[in-house]
């Protein structure tokens, strides 16, 4: 088929996410083809999924070996923790003249986020993240995506972003930075994006999984944006902003300004 999306999901807690996620796609897409490959096929839930299929191995990053086995010439990977809030559009399209597509990592001040295995990167080329993928299946592409695999297996990181980071760094592969709307990791620019400034389409946030670790469920955009609203104003003031300030306008911006002016008169 031409277009489609694929879910992989290994355990119970993660295929109850992708059911979550995949629910929001077809409200938003109906008629979008979405299939699912899980280490428990006959847990899938009948109806939701127009295919399912068993993964080959289960394990922390089972997609690596997934994203080859996609029955569609283009496809949309999503994690099991996103939702699907709007429609996918024209998005496709993008896998006609890219044979990859994906978004910026956010905290790319962090060590995380810069972490590569043998290539040193600009900070410009930060991690890219694999949570939401879009792909053509063409022979780049698949020549891609073993290599990642064999490289994830042989390296012992536990993100594939660090082989990922290393792999696009020095690949031909013609790859292409999506929009932050369609990998919506930092919920809170919602706050300040005027309406014709984006279409927040795919959410993809850690917030859906706060059960697994013993908190409360948190299945929706608002929730989820409370809560990063929250770790926002806590992640300023451990960096010394008192929390009242915050609020003020322009506060963080001013901050921001005295950093970089900080950063200049260092080098």
């Amino acid at each position: 088929m031409r277009d489609g999306v694929i879910y992989v999901a290994t355990g119970a807690e993660h295929l109850a996410l992708a059911r979550q996620s995949a629910e929001s796609l077809r409200r938003t897409n109906p008629g979008v083809p979405v299939d699912l490959f899980t280490d428990a096929p006959a847990d899938a839930g009948a109806g939701l999924f127009d295919r399912v299929f068993p993964v080959p191995a289960a394990h922390q990053r089972a997609k690596l070996d997934c994203f080859a086995l996609s029955r569609f010439d283009r496809t949309l990977f999503l994690d099991s923790d996103t939702l699907v809030l709007a429609p996918l559009g024209d998005l496709f399209e993008v896998a006609d003249r890219f044979d990859l597509a994906l978004a910026h990592d956010v905290r790319r001040r962090s060590a995380l986020v810069r972490e590569g295995l043998a290539e040193a990167t600009p900070y410009a080329f930060p991690q890219l993240n694999s949570g939401v993928l879009l792909y053509r299946k063409s022979p780049a592409a698949l020549a891609f995506f073993a290599e990642w695999a064999r490289l994830y297996r042989d390296s012992g990181v536990s993100r594939d972003q660090v082989v990922l980071k290393d792999l696009l760094w020095r690949s031909e592969l013609r790859f292409y930075v999506l929009p932050p709307e369609f990998n919506l990791r930092r919920v809170t620019l919602l706050d300040a994006w005027e309406p014709l400034d984006a279409r927040p389409t795919i959410l993809h946030s850690h917030r859906l999984k706060d059960h697994l670790a013993g908190g409360a469920a948190v299945t929706g955009l608002d929730a989820v944006l409370e809560l990063e609203r929250a770790a926002l104003l806590a992640e300023w003031a451990d960096h010394g902003l008192p929390r009242d300030r915050l609020r003020q306008a322009g506060e963080i911006l001013d901050v921001l300004l005295a950093g970089l002016a900080g950063s200049r008169a260092a080098e």
